[in-house]
């Protein structure tokens, strides 16, 4: 899947940028028809430790599906955010399905 991550504020290392192709990729399983994908990662300004924000944005055929999670590191809010994204892609695969 084609993946396109920006860091907002800030330079991501490789590792980072890896770590979010890796976790992106997984999503293929659950909804093969993914087009393309944006990534944002951006660092709030607070004193909070959570400060850390992923913004994913999935393009599929005729929809896109957008989810944005706050955590303290960015791994943890990827996670999350796949995780999310996961349950709404096998959603989107179950009423395609009921429709066909």
């Amino acid at each position: 899947m084609k993946v396109n991550a920006q860091s907002v504020n800030f330079v991501a290392d490789q590792k980072l940028l890896g770590f979010v192709q890796e976790r992106m990729d997984k999503l293929d399983l659950f909804y093969d028809k993914v087009i393309s994908s944006d990534v944002y990662l951006k660092v709030e300004n607070t004193s909070a430790k959570e400060n850390k924000i992923v913004e994913i944005k999935v393009h599929v055929p005729r929809d896109r599906f957008i989810v944005k999670k706050q955590c303290k590191s960015f791994e943890e809010a990827v996670d999350s955010a796949c995780s999310s994204l996961e349950r709404k892609l096998v959603k989107r695969k179950e009423k395609m399905r009921a429709k066909a």
